[in-house]
């Protein structure tokens, strides 16, 4: 691929930008941001590693000049801000939505054909955010949260079974955070169902750490995460950048699926080069589906945030 963008050069931003460099996935990967200084110092400092990581992609940055990105096959969006003290569900919406509305309609002036995915939270409406913003078909602007969540996921259950993590396929449904459904029948260990070789009671455990994964680093650091999301971003790429006919967990407009219609979901998905190819509706018992229409309600009611701010004609 000619040029990847990623907008925001938070931590996440830029630990995505240099793993998808090392990857060698495009020639050039523009890395912008709001602050001045910020993206070029990072893009300089991810660059000058070339020759130590032995790679060949271009890294520059650049302080809120889109018409850098022009060209990109893929925009990856990270820019917003955390929920401080005292900022209520509400005025994050508000404030990540107005910031996510307007880099999208930034990049897409100048790339009208790329692929956008969206990390900024709250993620499965912000996607939604930019996919209005951006006017795009669906299956091209998708959100990135149920690799991550796998992620820890399977990190846990490896610790746990004392077993490389590589051997183990997880896999979660519904919002991000407290809402994710964890399919316990869907995962397995070398292709052992992971019911056999772990009790309810641990299972249980692991799911509930899963579920506050990101709360935990918080606590720990003062700060969210961003090696594993910005590993988890630049996995999406590559299976894009690569035409992979990679399947994972990630945030769809959903048509229909599962019962669910104009919302943005965690849903396994095969990922190619034009983006989502396809939709992968699983089977639930009634346990799964009660859980998932519980995390489709909660995206729901902050998606009615968000078009109650009537940012889109």
């Amino acid at each position: 691929m000619n040029k990847i963008t990623v907008i925001g050069a938070g931590n996440v931003g830029a630990t995505c930008a240099n793993v998808i460099a090392t990857k060698d996935l495009a020639r050039e990967v523009v890395l912008v941001d709001i602050k001045e200084g910020l993206a070029e110092g990072k893009a300089l400092d991810i660059w000058q590693t070339s020759a130590i990581n032995n790679f060949n992609t271009h890294v520059i940055g650049v302080t809120n000049d889109y018409l850098k990105t022009k060209g990109s096959g893929i925009i990856v969006i990270t820019s917003g801000l955390p929920r401080k003290p005292g900022m209520s569900r509400d005025d994050l919406i508000k404030t990540n939505a107005g910031i996510v509305k307007e880099v999208t309609e930034k990049a897409i002036k100048y790339s009208p054909d790329a692929i956008i995915i969206v990390v900024s939270n709250p993620l499965d409406v912000m996607t939604y955010c930019a996919m209005k913003a951006a006017n795009k078909n669906p299956r091209k602007v998708f959100g990135m949260a149920g690799i991550l969540d796998s992620g820890r996921y399977t990190t846990f259950l490896s610790e746990a079974l004392n077993v490389s993590p590589k051997d183990i396929h997880g896999l979660l449904m519904g919002g991000h955070g407290d809402s994710m459904v964890p399919l316990r029948r869907y995962t397995s260990v070398l292709g052992i169902p992971v019911t056999e070789l772990l009790n309810a009671d641990e299972l249980d455990k692991i799911i509930e750490r899963t579920r506050k994964g990101g709360g935990e680093l918080v606590n720990l650091m003062g700060t969210s995460a961003w090696y594993a999301p910005g590993a988890a971003t630049a996995q999406m790429v590559e299976a894009i950048v690569d035409d992979q006919k990679r399947i994972f967990p990630l945030s769809a407009y959903l048509t229909g699926e599962y019962g669910y219609k104009n919302v943005y979901m965690g849903v396994p998905a095969k990922l190619g080069k034009d983006g989502i190819e396809e939709i992968i509706e699983l089977s639930l018992n009634a346990r799964e589906k009660k859980m998932l229409d519980q995390s489709a309600k909660g995206i729901s009611e902050v998606l009615g945030v968000l078009n109650s701010l009537k940012l889109f004609k």
